[in-house]
């Protein structure tokens, strides 16, 4: 298993959380062996990864990075352009047909995720405080404060800095 920050993020921003830096290092899950089936699976798609999957998912979270920080649309627009939704009448009531590439299903779904996100809430989405990291998370926090993506590392990071400076300064 490939140890990667912020797992179990919504599927668009754990799309997008699939790049981050370790050790001053841009580490990147789909490079590594293994990691595209592992992210498929986590997500429900099994661990088979198809021609095409890989370079759809990084198209796709190179979209979702481009919209969070430049707020510019295109690049999603073409990703969710691939596929549609339709309502349907089933027999066991309403429901929706998807119509998308396998290949492209994964990535896509990450797209729609996010317009999902956007539509709720978009001022949760954020990128985390701490300046040296590139991990983005949904404030699911009740006063909606939360400013690094993990307590763990960027906050406790933060708050050893502070603390040293301190120290610093008045000893």
């Amino acid at each position: 298993m490939i140890e990667r920050p912020l797992r179990g993020e919504p599927l668009c921003l754990d799309l997008v959380n699939t790049t981050w830096v370790d050790g001053g290092a841009s580490r990147d899950l789909f490079d590594e062996p293994g990691g595209a089936g592992e992210w498929l699976a986590e997500h429900g798609y099994g661990d088979r990864v198809a021609d095409g999957t890989v370079a759809a998912l990084r198209e796709t979270r190179e979209a979702l990075r481009t919209q969070l920080e430049q707020g510019a649309a295109g690049p999603l627009n073409a990703v969710l352009a691939r596929g549609s939704r339709s309502p349907v009448l089933t027999p066991d009531g309403p429901g929706e047909r998807v119509e998308v590439d396998p290949v492209w299903r994964p990535a896509w779904d990450a797209a729609v995720d996010h317009l999902r996100l956007l539509g709720a809430r978009p001022e949760r989405v954020r990128h985390c405080a701490h300046p040296a990291c590139v991990l983005w998370f949904h404030d699911t926090s009740r006063n909606g404060t939360r400013r690094w993506c993990s307590m763990e590392t960027c906050g406790n990071r933060a708050k050893a800095g502070r603390h040293y400076a301190r120290a610093r300064g008045t000893g």
